[in-house]
C-alpha cells in the first residue's frame, strides 16, 4: 500500500493552523506531528519488477528478493490476516514512509541496484507502479525501464537520460541472446 504525500501535507498545513489557533508554540506542535503519524488517503498498490538478462549471464535471481524489493519500495507491505496490532503497525509504517507511484519505481530501482550490484550491465529492467486511487476515479501509473547500466548511471547521476532501451528492442537485439 502507499499513502500519499500530497494528502498529507494538505493536512498537516491544516492541523497546524488549527493548533496555532489553540495556543500551541511551534515547538510543541513538531513534537506532536513527530509522535504522531498524520491522516491522508492510502491506495492499493500493484507492482511490477522484471528482470531479464543476457544468456551468459550468471546471476542468481530469487522471486523472493524480487518481492522483497516491490514490497520495501512502497508506504508498507500489506497481510492477508492480521490482529489490531498488526493493523496499527501496517497503518502507521504506512503513513510515515508516504509515497507516490514514482517515489515507488525510483526504490524498486535502487533494491535492484543494491541487491544484483553486480548485475551484467546489458540486463534489462522493468519497474512498474500502479495505485488504486481511493479519492479519485482513476489509477496512477509510474514505469521505468531500460538497461542495468542505463538505470545505475541515472542513479548514480542523479541525472535522467532521455532515451532508454525498451523491452522490445532488447528483445529483438541481434547482439546478444536472452534468457
Amino acid at each position: 500500500m502507499t499513502a500519499c504525500p500530497c494528502a498529507q501535507e494538505l493536512v498537516t498545513g491544516a492541523a497546524r493552523e488549527r493548533l496555532v489557533e489553540q495556543g500551541f508554540t511551534d515547538d510543541e506542535i513538531e513534537r506532536v506531528f513527530d509522535a504522531v503519524p498524520v491522516a491522508t488517503h492510502n491506495q492499493r498498490g500493484i507492482g511490477r519488477l522484471c528482470i531479464g538478462c543476457p544468456e551468459d549471464c550468471d546471476a542468481e535471481l530469487r522471486a523472493e528478493t524480487l518481492l522483497r524489493i516491490v514490497e520495501g519500495s512502497m508506504s508498507s507491505e500489506i497481510f492477508e490476516l492480521m490482529k489490531r496490532p498488526d493493523e496499527l503497525a501496517v497503518v502507521e509504517k504506512a503513513h510515515r514512509r508516504p509515497r507516490f507511484v514514482e517515489d515507488c519505481v525510483r526504490e524498486m530501482l535502487r533494491g535492484v541496484a543494491a541487491a544484483y550490484s553486480s548485475l551484467d550491465p546489458n540486463a534489462f529492467v522493468l519497474a512498474r507502479q500502479e495505485n488504486l486511487e481511493t479519492i479519485h476515479q482513476h489509477s496512477v501509473v509510474a514505469e521505468r525501464y531500460g538497461l542495468f547500466a542505463e538505470i545505475t548511471a541515472e542513479l548514480d547521476s542523479g541525472r535522467h537520460s532521455h532515451r532508454h532501451v525498451t523491452m522490445r528492442e532488447w528483445l529483438e537485439s541481434p547482439s546478444q541472446d536472452h534468457a
